[in-house]
């Protein structure tokens, strides 16, 4: 019979392999992306974490960007927050993913939530007809998974061109918004911002503006552009993080909720 002796240089090495490996899986498990898509089911847990996400009493920024990709805003964005290692999510335009996909991966592949804002940012063909309104949906839906090479890509999460809360088409969003539980969607507005697509400011002005709507809020949807129609908010946004931070948000998106449920 043999028997191993293992020496305490042995067992120290084996000891950190084990908590290495243990360490490893906990972290593929919490923090890896999940893969969202038409046969992932969203709970009502989660349509409540998106219905109350302003009202949570944690210091939390979740930083969105409407209306891209772009090839003159996006890149500059996405660059900024690797540098930071921010995760944000990106409301994305089903023809500008088209335009652009390869920026709609890159954005996927750093672990950017890829939501939908619509195929055209047209409300006259978005509120045409039921069958309209969804088929912006879908139509953008599809080019996001054709860009990042997911069949059947399902974001889950709309936001309506200039936010439900606008009173233009009010009508025509409240009864849009009743469908979208039909196609396993809800959809959020923000409750800070920096007004970059109003008119034209300075950056000292966007950081103001970011500054007074961030005012004693604790949870904060921030809405920004990675476009330059108006402002180039990528030319604030390392000034507007090092704000947040120093007000004591930490910084997630919208993979980080608790979604109730498991990805197909």
């Amino acid at each position: 019979m043999r028997i191993f002796l293992f020496s305490k240089k042995s067992i120290t090495i084996l000891l950190f392999i084990l908590i290495f490996t243990i360490f490893l899986i906990i972290y593929l498990l919490v923090y890896s992306k999940c893969e969202i898509n038409c046969s992932s089911e969203v709970s009502d847990d989660f349509l409540h974490n998106i219905n109350t996400l302003t009202s949570g009493k944690e210091k939390v920024a979740y930083l969105t960007f409407d209306d891209g990709p772009t090839t003159s805003v996006t890149p500059k964005i996405l660059e900024i927050l690797k540098e930071e290692n921010i995760k944000a999510s990106f409301f994305v335009i089903g023809k500008c993913v088209e335009a652009h996909p390869e920026i709609v991966k890159q954005a996927y592949d750093e672990g950017h939530y890829i939501a939908n804002h619509g195929y055209s940012h047209n409300n006259d063909i978005l509120y045409k007809s039921s069958e309209s309104f969804i088929n912006e949906i879908t139509k953008t839906d599809l080019a996001i998974g054709k860009a990042i090479s997911i069949e059947n890509y399902c974001s889950h999460i709309f936001r309506f061109p200039n936010g439900f809360m606008a009173p233009l088409y009010k009508k025509e969003k409240e009864k849009m918004a009743s469908l979208l539980p039909n196609i396993n969607y809800t959809y959020i507005d923000w409750n800070c911002l920096n007004n970059d697509s109003v008119k034209k400011c300075s950056n000292t002005e966007l950081l103001n503006n970011l500054k007074e709507s961030s005012k004693n809020k604790n949870t904060l949807v921030v809405l920004m552009h990675d476009t330059k129609d108006v402002n180039d908010s990528s030319l604030v946004l390392k000034d507007s993080i090092s704000y947040l931070k120093s007000q004591g948000y930490e910084f997630r998106n919208f993979y980080d909720l608790p979604w109730g449920h498991s990805f197909g």
